[in-house]
């Protein structure tokens, strides 16, 4: 950690006082846990600037506490002005929706993702290449994630 901080601090002394003051993002950003996803560099904005969720598969479900109460918290408390769903290519949370063996314990977790390829079976199937298949699972799924944070009622306030 100290490492970290010596080199943040290098780079922009100012950088962690900007940060202990108190944080009003425009932005709520869902996305998926992957590690390969970084949040703040996707979208290009530094700490302080986007409020960040993340699960397997950038999922919105109904039943979900902690990503209600995010969505939740964004709007009424941090009066954030837009909300980002970013999914991406190649999720393993996509793929392993598509996977018919049960998963466990992410079984009810995927079956968010099953349901959209379900909703779309017929265009997902037309589609021989599974690669491309998957991708466009992907895309699908972030558009259905959409659909579920605009349906709820403290966005629609």
């Amino acid at each position: 950690n100290r490492k970290w901080v010596d080199s943040v601090n290098a780079k922009d002394a100012t950088f962690f006082e900007r940060l202990s003051k108190n944080q009003s993002p425009e932005f709520l950003y869902i996305g998926c846990s992957d590690s390969r996803v970084p949040a703040n560099e996707i979208v290009g904005l530094e700490p302080g600037e986007v409020f960040v969720h993340r699960n397997v598969a950038n999922v919105v479900a109904s039943v979900d506490l902690n990503v209600l109460s995010v969505i939740s918290y964004a709007v009424v408390q941090l009066q954030v002005k837009h909300i980002i769903v970013c999914g991406h290519y190649n999720c393993g949370g996509v793929k392993a929706a598509m996977q018919p063996k049960d998963m466990g314990i992410l079984n009810p977790w995927l079956r968010n993702i099953r349901d959209v390829y379900r909703l779309h079976q017929a265009e997902l199937d037309s589609i021989t290449d599974e690669h491309l298949r998957y991708n466009r699972l992907a895309e699908l799924n972030v558009q259905e994630q959409c659909i579920n944070v605009i349906k709820m009622a403290v966005v629609q306030k």
